[in-house]
């Protein structure tokens, strides 16, 4: 697992939250941990690192 530091688009707190670098690519939802907005996060791994990490308001 990877731990991965971001700021949240709605709240602009930085959290964190652990990845698995055996899915090459996904896209899926999840609740702030601070303000418990939802944001849709997309990773990319390529040989186990991280090449792309966006994460966005949902429904913006």
């Amino acid at each position: 697992m990877l731990e991965h530091f971001f700021q949240c688009p709605y709240c602009w707190e930085e959290i964190s939250m652990l990845m698995d670098p055996s899915i090459q690519q996904q896209t899926y939802v999840e609740d702030c941990e601070v303000c418990c907005n939802p944001m849709e996060i997309t990773t990319v791994f390529t040989s186990g690192e991280l090449t792309a990490f966006e994460v966005k308001e949902l429904g913006q």
